[in-house]
């Protein structure tokens, strides 16, 4: 298949407001699941229409909320049969994303709440109040949506290779980054001074793969892997495909940018061999036992270009 350009200078006020948008919804998993290791409990899901909550449930109903990023809407269902949804558009604020949102949940018998602030990004406004951030290019989000799919599709069949502990393919709406996690079954060392979304997400060790469309300090939408705790020479391990190891905050990122994999002869390939590098830099560098933790359907060996 074709993959579509998704450059981050041309559609970032359309990313930074429907960023924003998942955020509320993002926090009414926070409030209305069960918590899970890691906070694999208040991530979305790539469904065949765009992404989806997953169940939530108050005292007596349960709920989820979806984005149908086919016809642009918001689609809230109750296991009451209650089903309710409102248009995504351009000039949609947050303010009034957050005002639908709440107004259609109360419709449906649900009297639910969030604590009212984004996290984790630049902007600090309260959700009721930004009616600066409006921007909806609808081909600009279904871009998006394509390169979620595909990549979800991608890094399921990555996920079969291992044994081992590994998360859902799932994207987290603190960073808009979809992400699958390993595990070495190890605990981590204990954190310090980190706050407590961090020391959660790290407490055993990880080598984590993922996705984002690219932010201030990386524009480029790019395909990404690091090891935590990172160990020592990390960053001096080959990669695959012409990737590269980048300083961000204190340590190393693996980065593909996703404009080479889209313009490959073979993405998915260049994809595969580029999470398997990844993999094989931070296992021998963490000194993982790496051959248990190899499933049955892990290919013999892995192309490196």
């Amino acid at each position: 298949m074709s993959l579509p350009e998704l450059t981050y200078a041309e559609w970032r006020p359309t990313k930074d407001t429907f960023h924003l948008y998942l955020q509320q919804v993002g926090k009414l998993k926070l409030a209305y699941t069960q918590p899970q290791n890691h906070w694999w409990n208040v991530t979305f899901t790539v469904d065949v229409r765009g992404l989806t909550s997953g169940r939530m449930q108050t005292e007596d109903i349960g709920f989820d909320v979806s984005f149908d990023l086919i016809d642009h809407a918001l689609v809230a269902r109750t296991d009451r049969g209650g089903v309710g949804s409102f248009s995504l558009h351009d000039g949609l604020s947050v303010a009034a994303f957050n005002e639908q949102l709440f107004a259609l949940l109360e419709r449906l018998g649900l009297d639910v709440s969030i604590t009212p602030k984004p996290f984790g990004v630049p902007t600090t406004t309260a959700f009721a109040e930004d009616v600066e951030h409006a921007s909806y290019d609808a081909a600009a989000v279904a871009q998006f949506s394509e390169v979620l799919a595909w990549s979800d599709w991608t890094f399921r069949e990555f996920a079969g290779w291992f044994c081992g502990k590994t998360s859902p393919v799932h994207l987290f709406w603190h960073g808009l980054d979809l992400a699958v996690t390993r595990f070495s079954g190890r605990r981590a060392p204990a954190s310090t001074g980190v706050d407590g979304v961090t020391a959660e997400a790290y407490t055993h060790e990880a080598i984590s793969f993922g996705f984002w469309p690219g932010d201030e300090e990386t524009p480029a939408a790019s395909f990404y892997s690091y090891t935590a705790p990172e160990p020592k020479e990390l960053a001096e391990r080959g990669l695959a495909g012409g990737a590269r190891w980048v300083e961000r905050g204190a340590g190393h990122l693996a980065l593909l940018p996703y404009d080479d994999v889209r313009t490959a002869s073979d993405p998915r390939k260049l994809l595969l061999a580029f999470l398997q590098s990844a993999y094989d830099a931070g296992t021998a560098a963490a000194g993982w036992p790496a051959d248990e933790l190899r499933s049955s359907w892990c290919p013999p060996a892995v192309p490196t270009t």
